[in-house]
C-alpha cells in the first residue's frame, strides 16, 4: 500500500478519469458550512458501512457518482469507491475486512483531496 498521501494524489491526478471529479459550488459551500470535522465523521461512516466489509453490498456500484455528498465524489477521485479500485490503486485485496489502519489511510486521502478542492 502506498503511504505517502501527496504521492498518491499526484498519481491519481494523472488519471484522466480520476482527475475529472470536482466538487461543485454547492458541495464546496456544504463543506465550508458543516466544517471538515463533520465531513471527516461522515467519511468514516460511509467507508465503514460501504467499503470496509470484505464483501460490500453492491460492490462496484455502491458509491454514487453524482453530486450527492462530497465524500462520494472524493471516493471516486481517490480510487476509494469500491474494493476493486482499492485493490487496483492501493493493493488492498478484496475478500477481507479493511483494517482500522486501512480505513484511517483511506479517510486521510479523501480528506486531503477535499481540502485541496475547497480552496
Amino acid at each position: 500500500m502506498k503511504n505517502n498521501i501527496d504521492d498518491v494524489l499526484n498519481s491519481l491526478s494523472m488519471s484522466k478519469f480520476r482527475s475529472s471529479f470536482k466538487l461543485n459550488t454547492n458541495m464546496i459551500n456544504y463543506v465550508k458550512d458543516k466544517g471538515l470535522e463533520k465531513i471527516k465523521n461522515d467519511a468514516y461512516d460511509i467507508i465503514s458501512r460501504r467499503i470496509m466489509p470484505a464483501f460490500p453490498k453492491n460492490d462496484g456500484k455502491q458509491t454514487p457518482m453524482k453530486q450527492v455528498h462530497p465524500v462520494f465524489i472524493a471516493q471516486h477521485a481517490c480510487g476509494c469507491c469500491c474494493r476493486g479500485c482499492l485493490e487496483k490503486w492501493y493493493n488492498i485485496p478484496k475478500g477481507k475486512d479493511l483494517s482500522n489502519y486501512e480505513v484511517d489511510f483511506i479517510i486521510e486521502i479523501i480528506m486531503k483531496w477535499i481540502e485541496k478542492n475547497i480552496r
